[in-house]
């Protein structure tokens, strides 16, 4: 028969148990920039407006890759193309097709992102939205900050047992605050917005002058629970 006894939850006079939270919040530069572009086209006949939408996405991204390795990504999001109604009399009339097409451009190179954008602005019927930065998942910045919590909880328990008279004896348990959470995708608010929508065609002598976009710190945080038990305390 086992004569051990069970583990309490709340620890014995033996094997005080003791809860702490460490958390860490660290700064650092992006490493990524996002932008996303919405392709127009409008006309009342369907073939030429489709044809019209496909001239200028192909405009579009062929600008976007002239960049190279300054394009970490591009992708082509939602496509559509739709009638705009009109009532005449009792029926409905088509007045004119109006398509779309969404690309989204990930960027490394900061120095090209406000030339490119700037660009891109300047081509018509095109909207520009952006930039959004960001850290990639792999990024250090996020280790760093889960490491400093964990060091921050030890800390933390290692004062309150000493200001008992005691020590740590062992680690229980070490919980991710966030493990139970639905992370949150994508790239926060965009800082310093570029938002352009133009309705026909750029008329000007010379390219506009790029933008001067500055980068956007981020924040990184991290929070940990921990549970130890400790020696008894001199009280």
């Amino acid at each position: 028969m086992d004569t051990n006894p069970a583990p309490t939850p709340y620890g014995t006079p033996d094997a005080p148990r003791l809860a702490v939270r460490g958390e860490a919040h660290l700064e650092a530069d992006p490493e990524i920039a996002r932008i996303t572009i919405t392709v127009h086209a409008r006309g009342t006949d369907r073939r030429d407006t489709l044809d019209d939408l496909t001239r200028r996405n192909t405009h579009a991204l062929d600008l976007i890759k002239t960049y190279g390795d300054a394009i970490e990504n591009i992708e082509t999001g939602a496509f559509s193309i739709s009638p705009e109604l009109t009532r005449h009399g009792r029926a409905e009339r088509v007045r004119a097709y109006r398509g779309r097409v969404h690309i989204t451009a990930e960027l490394t190179d900061f120095t090209a992102l406000g030339e490119l954008t700037t660009r891109l602005a300047d081509l018509e019927l095109t909207h520009v939205e952006g930039p959004w930065w960001a850290l990639r998942p792999d990024s250090p910045t996020h280790r760093h900050a889960r490491q400093q919590a964990v060091r921050e909880a030890v800390q933390r328990a290692r004062e309150y047992a000493e200001a008992l008279g005691a020590s740590l004896a062992a680690l229980v348990e070490l919980a991710d605050t966030g493990a139970d959470d639905t992370p949150a995708h994508g790239y926060g608010a965009p800082a310093g917005t570029l938002r352009a929508a133009y309705a026909g065609a750029a008329d000007h002598a010379t390219e506009a002058t790029p933008l001067d976009l500055e980068p956007q710190r981020q924040h990184v945080y991290a929070t940990v629970n921990a549970r130890f038990t400790m020696t008894p305390p001199a009280l």
